[in-house]
């Protein structure tokens, strides 16, 4: 679908959700669930946008809006991951507002940015010229900067008044890392208190608020404190805590003790 509509989905305050493509080749199926967006990692995964293929594509095709995370804040991951597709970039540990600023001049297009132009994944759509991706994708695209650490945390009112980026994501493991608690992720109450006052500080500045949760009953916590734009696990891990129920449920039935 071109363009996106997710844009106007983070507009409304309701749930926009995703989760966590943790393998490539269950692309489809993940789609198929119908989440508003997934979380394509490069930063920690084992490969990078040349073993996207056509993922983005057939995301956007099927309404989704795929996001990748860059491994750093680098004009080169930036635009060669619009470049196959992705409705989203995120990026990863943004810790003050000269970072900030650069991420916009590599994200956008001229006249907000100095992104290069070759809209590559144009011509793996129907009826999408290069040219309506240059006139519509800083309107269509998100530019998603991660909150990581105490340093962005102390200047996040100046980072929240840069212009011409949508997205602001608190990523609670490295934050408690960066608190002293790693490991911790947002049960530590200092992470919690971080990420409760990001809600307050965010209201009204036009932004959308972001994080990622494993559990599910921590991502409706967190939703209602105003993180809208959620990551729920992966498919692989809620779809291997299934599997292992079935196999629990079974053994015990049969008394099937080799693996206690």
């Amino acid at each position: 679908m071109y363009p996106s509509k997710i844009r106007d989905h983070l507009k409304t305050g309701k749930p926009v959700l995703s989760t966590s493509l943790s393998c490539t080749h269950i692309a489809t199926p993940t789609y198929n669930l119908k989440p508003d967006w997934v979380w394509i990692d490069t930063e920690h995964s084992p490969w990078g946008v040349e073993s996207m293929g056509s993922i983005c594509t057939d995301g956007r095709k099927k309404g989704v809006a795929p996001v990748i995370r860059i491994p750093w804040n680098d004009p080169s991951y930036i635009k060669k991951s619009y470049d196959v597709g992705a409705v989203g970039v995120m990026i990863p540990q943004v810790d003050n507002v000269e970072e900030v600023k650069q991420a916009v001049h590599d994200a956008k297009y001229p006249p907000i940015g100095e992104r290069g132009i070759a809209p590559w994944f144009a011509g793996q759509m129907d009826n999408l010229s290069q040219q309506d991706v240059v006139d519509h994708a800083n309107n269509e695209t998100l530019l998603i900067l991660q909150m990581e650490s105490v340093e962005a945390y102390e200047q996040i009112d100046d980072i929240l008044a840069v212009d011409n980026f949508e997205v602001i994501l608190v990523g609670p493991a490295d934050l408690s890392a960066s608190l002293g608690h790693p490991g911790a992720d947002a049960t530590h109450p200092k992470t919690e208190n971080v990420m409760i006052d990001m809600a307050q500080k965010v209201k009204g500045t036009g932004k959308a608020l972001a994080t990622t949760m494993g559990d599910v009953e921590h991502a409706k916590r967190w939703i209602k404190e105003g993180y809208t734009m959620m990551n729920i696990g992966s498919v692989l891990g809620y779809g291997t805590m299934g599997l292992s129920k079935i196999f629990q449920d079974i053994r015990e039935e049969y008394d099937v003790d080799w693996w206690d």
